[in-house]
């Protein structure tokens, strides 16, 4: 195993990177610029990448956002199209709609693995809709089967915003090979870094194309001959080498994720009605983030824990507040309550607990008795 970062402070989020990765970097650095080797990094990753999602392609892009992008762009969203998205997760899995000026449509959530569910999916459906996006919340992983074949009968696309689940499957499938189409971010919180970056899995040949046409300004490969006005969403060698250098290491960061929210549940046993990020049968989570959901019993909402929490001197984040309740969607907000009452109420008790790296037993186990302190215990 590799040597673990440490801070003597209980840091809320951070990477994992080794000297093996830096020299990794650094061979970029002295030799990765020039003729065949200016996107060598980029080209490898994006191919081993996919292969081990069991994917045909990957298109590395700067971030997740222009991911999601990607592929909608490539997918012919436009103008008054209808897209399914979950009401909580951050913003960046639904901007992409509104950039295609197509019209966002809120699903509620599962009360217990925090993702969209077939119900309130069948529910958003309507002669408009063109997709569906999935959001693998904190590692967590929806009924991935029955949500393709809701998608399959109407004939809507699915397409999985894997960006928080890198190592999780559902059904021994990983997460990242569901749909026509997945995404990932390799920001710098995430399981495996690049500081900001992220990229898109596909298997269709013309899809693959199409977005790797719209990703450099829509030029015929190796021309500087524009058919079409595009985006400039490719990312760097020098991302790429240290995107390369984590995933080498990827079953390393992704048990050491376990091992985070493993421990936090160990230490938080004993505490009734206190709800982590869940692991079903037929799940394998790779939880990046562990939450935390109070339980009713005990009458405290996220901001309150937040403020006690941060009084004893602990980081924490909230969980994602529904977007309908966001200034960003005002148009929604009078609907969201009465048309996802499970997310407004799952976000209003729930946090975010520590997943840096750094992390120690004893941090965690001291962050454990933080959360006994402002629970009365």
């Amino acid at each position: 195993m590799s040597t673990l970062p440490k801070s003597d402070d209980i840091q809320m989020a951070g990477p994992w990177v080794t000297e093996e990765d830096i020299a990794i970097v650094t061979n970029m650095l002295r030799n990765g610029w020039y003729g065949k080797d200016a996107y060598a990094y980029v080209e490898k990753f994006e191919r081993e990448f996919a292969g081990w999602h069991n994917r045909k392609y990957g298109l590395m892009t700067p971030n997740c956002t222009t991911s999601i992008h990607l592929l909608l762009a490539g997918l012919g969203i436009k103008d008054d199209d209808e897209v399914i998205v979950p009401e909580c997760t951050w913003i960046a899995s639904v901007a992409p709609v509104v950039y295609q000026r197509a019209k966002p449509v809120f699903a509620d959530i599962d009360p217990v693995h925090w993702c969209v569910t077939p119900d309130t999916v069948k529910k958003c459906i309507t002669k408009k809709t063109k997709a569906l996006i999935a959001v693998d919340l904190f590692g967590n992983m929806p009924e991935m089967d029955a949500l393709q074949k809701i998608c399959d009968d109407a004939g809507i696309y699915l397409i999985e915003d894997a960006a928080e689940a890198l190592g999780s499957t559902y059904q021994n499938i990983r997460a990242g090979k569901f749909g026509v189409g997945s995404v990932f971010s390799f920001h710098r919180t995430k399981t495996i870094t690049t500081g900001e970056g992220g990229i898109l899995l596909l298997d269709d040949d013309k899809l693959f194309e199409r977005c790797k046409f719209l990703r450099d300004h829509g030029r015929s490969p190796g021309t500087y001959y524009n058919t079409e006005v595009t985006f400039k969403y490719m990312p760097s060698n020098l991302q790429a080498s240290l995107a390369y250098a984590q995933f080498k290491r990827i079953d390393e960061l992704v048990e050491r994720k376990r091992w985070i929210w493993k421990t936090f549940r160990s230490y938080l046993k004993d505490i009734p009605d206190l709800y982590l990020n869940p692991e079903p049968r037929n799940v394998y989570n790779g939880v990046w983030c562990p939450a935390l959901v109070f339980g009713k019993s005990y009458g405290i909402t996220k901001e309150q824990a937040m403020d006690r929490l941060g009084k004893l001197g602990l980081p924490v984040r909230p969980f994602f507040y529904p977007l309908t309740s966001l200034p960003a969607f005002p148009q929604y907000a009078a609907d969201g309550p009465k048309n996802c009452p499970v997310a407004y109420d799952v976000s209003n008790r729930g946090i975010n607990l520590p997943c840096a790296y750094t992390l120690s037993e004893n941090q965690i186990a001291h962050y454990a008795d933080g959360i006994r302190k402002i629970l009365g215990g």
